[in-house]
């Protein structure tokens, strides 16, 4: 069957695949038009094949909420370049697989690639197929959540963040109350939030976490109380565990609260090693003890999200707790979070660098 350059427009036009690519696929479809469609995508399967080793850290994370419905979803789909990450096709297609997230309620990735489009008649994975005939880049719907309820989102820098957010809440149709949830949403991609609240640690957790202040505290000599740290001082001079050097420079400057400029890493690494050596009796300090206290209640601050001061200090003086319930006040309703979820673009993914000028040396 004979086909025109028409037929070669057309076909490149349905698939978006290159020119030459069409032409080779109607001669060998014999100009049949669907064969060709065929054969552009088993072409296409093989490249995408050879391109699935590179590395596709770039990408989108989009979100999408039926309001109607309560229903939420967040995919991230990531692709080699940034350049392709803003392609208007890839995006477009983000979103209706995020549509088809929460619609069909896919169990995971895989489930996801077999379900039909939201929109369409093929699956995910053979739209995606498509795509790659015409951006030419390894691609993948890496992940996803669907999250039921009342729901504030939030993307920021154009899908390099994505923020879905849990109310429960009797006034979610204000736009008082939509405001709120996504300056809340925002707070959680500015600020990076680990838990909702110190409710949401477990003792354990919290157990590691006074460890680790504590192991920390004991390493860095210059942070102890000062009672604790003259003690390990006087011990360290008494007993002569520092340099004649160090003896003199502490005699010298220990009234000075830069005196650990004038210190040797040698007297340093001394008053780490006596500090952890009587590690039982500094733990029982009470002065100590408050010291740990009050640093994490600074941590706690900062990796929960109730109690992170809010970024929009211009709305309200307070943490995001507070924020919140003063806006269900004003409401007159009621508005509690129940929890988050955050997706970075590319995050835990390593990215290829490239050495340029070792390239350019192995190949000379």
């Amino acid at each position: 069957m004979n086909f025109t350059a028409k037929d070669v427009q057309s076909l490149r036009e349905k698939t978006g695949a290159g020119m030459m690519d069409c032409k080779k696929a109607l001669t060998e479809a014999d100009g049949d038009m669907e064969k060709a469609v065929d054969v552009l995508r088993e072409k296409g399967l093989a490249s995408a094949a050879k391109k699935a080793s590179r590395i596709a850290a770039e990408g989108v994370v989009v979100t999408y909420y039926d309001e109607a419905a309560k229903v939420a979803s967040m995919v991230e789909v990531n692709c080699e370049t940034d350049f392709v990450a803003k392609n208007e096709k890839f995006v477009e297609l983000a979103n209706k697989i995020a549509v088809t997230v929460a619609e069909k309620n896919p169990a995971d990735v895989d489930a996801l690639l077999a379900t039909t489009l939201s929109g369409s008649d093929e699956v995910v994975s053979d739209a995606v197929q498509e795509l790659f005939l015409t951006i030419r880049e390894n691609m993948k719907v890496r992940r996803f959540v669907r999250v039921e309820g009342v729901v504030a989102s939030y993307i920021h820098g154009g899908g390099s963040v994505g923020v879905l957010v849990n109310f429960d809440t009797d006034v979610a149709d204000s736009d008082e109350f939509k405001a709120m949830g996504k300056n809340v949403a925002m707070q959680v991609a500015a600020m990076s939030p680990e838990y909702l609240s110190k409710d949401c640690i477990s003792e354990d957790e919290l157990a590691k976490m006074k460890a680790i202040t504590i192991d920390s505290s004991l390493n860095k000599p210059d942070s102890l109380p000062k009672p604790i740290l003259n003690s390990l001082f006087d011990k360290a001079v008494s007993e002569k565990l520092f340099s004649d050097e160090d003896l003199a420079a502490y005699e010298e400057q220990k009234n000075n609260k830069f005196l650990f400029n004038f210190l040797s890493k040698d007297a340093v690494a001394t008053l780490v090693d006596l500090a952890v050596a009587s590690k039982d009796e500094i733990v029982n300090n009470k002065i100590f003890a408050g010291a740990v206290d009050g640093r994490m209640k600074k941590q706690l601050k900062e990796i929960c999200l109730l109690e992170q001061a809010f970024v929009r200090s211009d709305l309200f003086e307070g943490n995001v707790g507070g924020y919140i319930a003063d806006v269900a006040k004003k409401l007159g309703g009621s508005i509690k979070a129940t929890g988050f979820i955050r997706f970075v673009k590319g995050e835990g993914i390593e990215k290829r660098v490239d050495d340029f000028a070792a390239e350019v040396a192995s190949m000379m």
